[in-house]
């Protein structure tokens, strides 16, 4: 193998790497249970998302900051139900 042709062979695989891990990161970001039905800013909320307090602390914490995989609602609402 030509070592002049090396770098370029690894830095296609490192950017070909880098790529899949972004696409993977993505879907995981975009997974909801399978009630999470309504479109609310690209990401899907369940239908009780005007109410968080009453609808959504069981999965995500009773303070919502997330629990287990439910990530925390106010990383993408700030602090707007406290």
């Amino acid at each position: 193998m030509n070592i002049t042709k090396t770098p370029k062979i690894l830095l296609i695989l490192l950017v070909l790497f880098f790529s899949l891990a972004l696409a993977g990161c993505k879907e995981i970001e975009n997974e909801a249970p399978s009630d999470h039905t309504v479109s609310k800013g690209g990401k899907n909320h369940a239908p009780g998302l005007y109410d968080p307090r009453a609808n959504c602390t069981g999965c995500h914490g009773s303070n919502l900051e997330g629990s287990g995989e439910a990530p925390s609602c106010t990383s993408c609402h700030g602090n707007k139900w406290d």
